[in-house]
């Protein structure tokens, strides 16, 4: 037997070779059996069939003795095939649908609730701690927007599956009127999936802007209720719904606005000049604060790699043999206090 023939079917699903061929065979025929299969392809079919059959890409022809098979259509094999799986899925949308009505019907009880807590309750503030319920709670707040959602999403380009997911979730936002403001970081200019989002996005009238370092991971929904990362907790969100905490919230969106710059459709040569500076002023910056290059690149949201290659460009540039040194090199010199007066000045 040959070795192609002799192998088991490929990973996912694929046919072995004996069985595409046997199909081949099959298709321009009416019917056959085991033997007429086996006679023509060289091999013994058995397995093929088997396989075939399995996959609902055969089937036997009724009332011929001995077995005799025929071949179906792929989309009609699909069709059968997919079947089970369908109905499942249904099966499994059912019963979130119930399980969501369940726990909805007691939004109005848990709302009665916390209207009666003391300003200061626990109720005010949230940790959610599983990203699939944070992520579902965040569409139901944007669905529940009716003024402003602010955002700020610090970390370079956004990841593209990231974008694909809130991307109609937004769209629908802005045609319903509600105003968006996003910052972002200078280093998402970069990012085509990001300046793709941003152009459909601003199309519909939101706001976008860059910024080079200090944004906080967080949104804000009609200055009602904010939404915050939760430092090294991956996928964990702090829901705030104390008015005090959002106000400084949306405060310091504001503070970081006011000092960011429009994201361009295109990042001219002049701009991409310009931002490149701004970006090495801070790396310099934090160079002389001591930070390492993995915590440099996570404030400025780029690769630790490219970080590493800015820096090395800025030791080479001042000739300097260590990170620290580079920052001090290029750290401003603090204006020295004046001379104290000779002595003879203060003779009368």
């Amino acid at each position: 037997m040959p070795a192609e023939e002799s192998g088991p079917p490929g990973a996912a699903g694929e046919l072995s070779p004996a069985a595409r061929r046997l199909y081949a065979y099959a298709v321009e025929r009416h019917a056959f059996d085991l033997c007429e299969a086996t006679g023509a392809l060289g091999v013994r079919a058995a397995a093929a069939i088997t396989e075939l059959a399995a996959a609902h890409l055969l089937q036997r022809v009724p009332g011929d003795e001995p077995d005799r098979w025929s071949a179906v259509a792929p989309r009609a094999a699909a069709a059968r095939a997919l079947a089970p799986l369908a109905l499942l899925v249904r099966e499994t949308h059912d019963e979130m649908d119930r399980l969501r009505g369940r726990l909805e019907a007691l939004v109005p009880a848990y709302e009665a609730g916390s209207a009666q807590r003391e300003p200061g309750g626990s109720g005010r503030l949230e940790l959610v701690t599983d990203l699939g319920a944070v992520r579902g709670l965040i569409a139901e707040l944007v669905a529940a927007c009716e003024r402003e959602l602010l955002t700020s999403q610090p970390g370079g380009g956004r990841p593209l599956e990231t974008l694909e997911e809130s991307i109609g979730r937004d769209e629908s936002l802005l045609t319903r009127g509600v105003r968006m403001r996003t910052i972002y970081q200078h280093t998402a200019r970069y990012s085509r999936p990001t300046a793709a989002y941003v152009e459909r996005v601003t199309a519909l009238g939101a706001q976008v802007r860059t910024l080079g370092d200090g944004l906080m991971r967080m949104l804000i929904f009609d200055e009602h209720t904010g939404v915050m990362a939760v430092p090294d907790r991956n996928g964990a969100a702090l829901v705030v719904r104390e008015p005090s905490v959002v106000h400084f919230m949306t405060a310091a969106f504001e503070r970081s606005w006011v000092g960011a710059e429009p994201f361009p459709a295109s990042v001219s040569p002049e701009a991409a000049r310009s931002i490149s500076d701004e970006l090495r002023q801070t790396i310099v910056r934090l160079l002389s604060e001591g930070l390492e290059d993995k915590v440099i690149a996570r404030r400025l949201g780029m690769s630790e790699r490219t970080c590493q290659r800015h820096i090395a460009e800025i030791m080479r540039a001042v000739g300097a043999k260590s990170r620290f040194q580079a920052g001090y090199l290029l750290s401003p010199t603090p204006a020295r206090p004046p001379a104290p007066a000779p002595p003879e000045a203060y003779r009368s």
